[in-house]
């Protein structure tokens, strides 16, 4: 469990079901989710009203949105992002602007080892292993997700 300040996320999913699943697994695991975004310009709001410690972004998002574009103006905010996506070498590609992907498809309990994992990892605590469809990219640091709240 997570200390008395729990950390804030950003979901950009356009499988709402999944992603509804995902945030209640997550506020469960003692997260608090901001929002449920499905489009840019929608997860762009939503991070300049509360600047997210992490946020989980589709690669692939409906009506034609990339994630990708969206990870490059959340890193601009200094929002980190882990990518979920079904396209492994795509978000290897891209990881200039992630900290790490985790595969599709995954579960809610999965997602939620590896954000326990990113944040654990960030502060040198791999005690337990990640979840195997997470990547961590070699550019993720402390700086990148602030210190437990």
């Amino acid at each position: 469990m997570l200390a008395a300040s729990p950390k804030i996320l950003l979901i950009v999913e356009d499988q709402i079901l999944l992603a509804m699943g995902l945030k209640d697994e997550l506020e469960d695991g003692g997260y608090r989710v901001l929002e449920l975004a499905v489009r840019h310009e929608e997860a762009l709001s939503f991070a300049r009203e509360v600047k997210p410690d992490l946020a989980l972004v589709n690669i692939d998002l409906a009506n034609g949105d990339d994630g990708v574009a969206l990870a490059r103006d959340l890193k601009a905010f200094g929002v980190p992002v882990l990518f979920i996506s079904g396209q492994a070498d795509r978000a290897r590609l891209e990881r200039a602007v992630a900290i790490a992907s985790f595969a599709k498809p995954y579960s809610a309990p999965d997602m939620l080892k590896a954000v326990d994992y990113l944040f654990r990892h960030v502060h040198g605590d791999e005690s337990r292993p990640g979840p195997s469809r997470l990547e961590v990219f070699d550019n993720v640091s402390s700086a990148d997700l602030s210190a437990p709240g």
